[in-house]
């Protein structure tokens, strides 16, 4: 009965372990995607000083896939984000957006 007990205890413990380590893949993986935004619209989408480009840290998730599917699909114009837009799938567009639109 006890190693029952030890058992299960281990395979909780080590399925806690598991997920964390893949919450903390998925996690890093939308960051990392994230911050590709970062050189335009800076560190979370807070701006670049003296820059025209739009911040985007006021912005929602939901708004921002939204205006990222639009320069996808071509019904938003741009210079540089129609092109950037149409490199990733949707998915990773709404990974870009619920990570940027995140409010701490």
């Amino acid at each position: 009965m006890k190693s029952l007990a030890y058992s299960v205890l281990l395979f909780v413990s080590l399925s806690s372990s598991c997920w964390a380590q893949i919450s903390t893949a998925d996690q890093l993986d939308q960051q990392g995607l994230a911050a590709t935004c970062a050189n335009c619209h800076g560190t979370n989408g807070k701006g670049v000083p003296n820059a025209s480009i739009p911040l985007i840290s006021q912005l929602s998730s939901e708004e921002l896939l939204a205006q990222l599917l639009a320069y996808k699909s071509g019904t938003r114009s741009g210079t540089l984000m129609p092109q950037l837009t149409k490199g990733y799938t949707d998915a990773q567009l709404e990974s870009i957006a619920n990570q940027l639109g995140q409010k701490p």
